[in-house]
This record gives structure tokens, sequence and C-alpha cells, in this order.
């Protein structure tokens, strides 16, 4: 089914009418926080650019007996995934740098090789759609892998090296594929910050000021911050309840993997590299704004057509693991089959989340955004209330 027969499909936006909904994500967090799966959230819904539902709900911090605020800044891990590749999308929209131009251009250095040691191309639109080749330290083996042995960092620890180092380090571990044949979740996004470094030949920070914040008009969005006391505390699932993270957690994200680095003091550290696929710090509220620009078009950020192309699906027929029925456009997975995701979404919708708790989808078709800022590992970004929360909201 495409965009456009879903939107002839699409119920009477009376299925959304805010009191209905606002008692059934009530429900939704009341049951999820009294089960002890979640600190706190922040959940916003805007339906047709009028936002119809916002509440902050549980503890900022429970030690400190801290209710959560509607304007609590988070770790947006993830997150800040779809905001550098819009970044970089503006600079295609400018034409300075091309979707399908070699990276090799902007980035003379970053020339890894397959691995049987043959040289292999990187484009922009492959970083973009996480086709490069390239992986993630915390998806390695237990064992470990050629990223941490090459002390890669994922962007979420605390490493000594800046983002140049770390590419460069990236750039001699062989590609796990070649580029354009296959689809893996990738520090890919890393490597477009780089990128949009060099096109803009200025620092990723700066660039997105530049090409975000300031068209946006944002004031939170940051690598990074010093404002310790509205920066939420992080925590992970646990039992009988979540416990607060400690300076490093280790911890799998799939099963017989490495575990991902998490370390919380990151975003406090004014010398942590700019990670452009996971370094970001925010507000649900300011990356609501973010989501709503591009739903309606795209403006101030992008043109319209490279919003469209954004939304497509880049993957095909590929498989991707863990996502069933969705496939990748360039920042965020596009569902392609709604059945096959167990999901009341249409097809076509826009959807990510971030490690430290974090969900968020964009359904064009009924005109929705919704984002879930949790303070809670993992269930905030991939467990049952993250289920349980889009079954709300259409009243599935």
């Amino acid at each position: 089914m495409s965009v456009n027969e879903a939107l002839r499909d699409l119920p009477s936006v009376r299925s959304f009418e805010p009191a209905q909904l606002a008692a059934r994500v009530d429900a939704v967090l009341k049951q999820t926080l009294d089960d002890h799966r979640l600190v706190g959230a922040v959940v916003l819904v805007a339906q047709g650019g009028e936002l119809i539902y916002q509440r902050a709900a549980g503890l900022a911090d429970r030690e400190a007996n801290v209710p959560m605020r509607e304007d609590a800044l988070f770790r947006l891990s993830s997150v800040s995934k779809p905001i550098t590749s819009v970044a970089a999308l503006a600079l295609v929209g400018q034409g300075k740098i091309g979707l399908d131009d070699d990276i090799s251009r902007w980035l003379p250095y970053f020339k890894p090789t397959l691995g049987d040691g043959q040289p292999a191309l990187i484009t922009l639109r492959q970083l973009l759609s996480h086709t490069a080749g390239l992986g993630y330290g915390f998806l390695e083996s237990e064992q470990g892998g050629p990223y941490l042995a090459a002390g890669v960092s994922d962007g979420l620890d605390h490493c000594e090296h800046s983002l140049d180092e770390n590419l460069r380090r990236l750039s001699r571990v062989p590609l796990l594929y070649q580029p354009g044949s296959d689809w893996g979740y990738s520090i890919a996004t890393d490597v477009l910050g780089g990128v949009i470094a060099a096109v803009t030949g200025t620092t990723l920070e700066a660039a997105i000021d530049e090409l975000i914040v300031k068209p946006l008009g944002l004031r939170e969005l940051s690598f990074g911050t010093r404002d310790a006391e509205r920066l939420v505390p992080a925590y992970l699932n646990d039992q009988p309840e979540p416990r607060r993270m400690g300076e490093l957690e280790v911890t799998p994200v799939f099963a017989g993997t490495a575990g991902i680095r998490l370390a919380p003091a990151r975003a406090l550290d004014s010398h942590a590299y700019p990670s452009g696929g996971s370094g970001l710090v925010g507000t649900a509220g300011e990356f609501l704004q973010f989501l709503e620009a591009l739903r309606q078009g795209g403006a101030p950020l992008l043109p319209k057509e490279q919003v469209e192309e954004m939304g497509k699906n880049q993957t095909g027929s590929l498989e991707l693991a863990n996502w069933p029925g969705r496939g990748f456009g360039l920042g965020f997975t596009v569902l392609k089959d709604p059945a096959a995701a167990q999901t009341a979404e249409a097809v076509g919708t826009w959807r990510l989340g971030g490690a430290y708790g974090h969900s968020w989808f964009v359904d064009r078709v009924a005109q929705l955004s919704v984002v879930a800022f949790t303070n809670t590992a993992f269930e905030g970004m991939a467990g049952q209330f993250t289920v349980d929360l889009c079954n709300a909201v259409y009243g599935a």
C-alpha cells in the first residue's frame, strides 16, 4: 500500500479526539509507572499541527523525589541521528554535496576496505541509510571484535580522542559488507558528522547550530549541557525496579552482543567529541518542533523534495534486523508492512528511538507526531511501553 492509498483509507480524525486520547495515554503511563518499568517520562502528541496531548509523568530524579518536568533535558542518544541527517540533507538542498557523492572527497583519509583488502566507495546516501558497510562496537560478539580492538567509540562512552581520531580508527577496520549491498544499524551517522564538518569548513557543533538550531529558533539543543540540574538522571531497567546508572554501564541491547557502553556523565563533559549519532542533549518539546517542521514540508530546514527523499524506503526488500515490516529512509525507519510490524501506524510512518529511553514516530497520513522521552533504558526505547503508547494513541 502506498502513502496515497493509506490517505484514502484514513479513518476520521475524530479517532484522535483529545479527551479520549488523553485518557488512554494517561492509563498507559500510570500502568507503566505502577509496574516500575519507567521512572519518569514526557509524552507529547501533535495532530494536524496542534498539540493535543502533553504530560510530564513520574519522577525525573527518583532518589531526590524530583518530579519530571516538561522542559527536562535528556541525553538524546540515537534521537540525534535524524537531526544530524537533516543537517546533511540541508547541505544537499543547498547544492554543497550530492547524495551519491563519494565521501572521500570530503574525508580524504576515510577510505576503508572490504575484508579482502579491496577498496570500497561510500556515498552520502549510504551513510544516511545505514547501508555503508559499517557497524557498531556494541553489536559485536561478547568476545569483542575489530571495533573494540581498534578502540572505536560508539559515541556513548567516555573516550579521550576527537571525532577526527575516532573516524581515522574506524577507517582502518574492514567493512562488514560491500556498501549498498546490505543494511546494518551503525556508526555511520558519526561519519556523517565528520562529512558535515568538512563540507561546511567548521565544527559539527557549529554546523548543527547554523542548519538546525537557529532556523527553528531552538534554545536547548546542543552537544552536551552545563545545566546538570535539568539533565535527568539515567536509569536502567532491572528487577524489581529500574536502578540508577553508574559511571559506566555495559549492557547488551541484544543477547550475545558485546553490550552498549553508557557513560551518563559524557553529556556534562565539554571535551567529549560531538557524536552525530548519539551525542546531542535536548527536550521533548524542541524535538517535536523539529519533527513537525519535517512533517509539514521541511521549511525552514529542507526543501520539500528532500523531505520526500528522506521518507522513502532506501533499503528495498532488505530485512532490517529487529525491525520487521520496516525499511530505512535517510535517517530513520520507514514502515512498509503494518501487519508484519504489528502496528496501527500507516504505511510510510517514520520511527526511531534512543538507547537512554526514547521513542518517537511521525504518521504523515494521520498528520500525527508523537514524542516519548523517558529516563529509563531500554524500556522507553523498545519495551512494552512503546507498544502500549502507540496503541493508546490510535485507540487500537
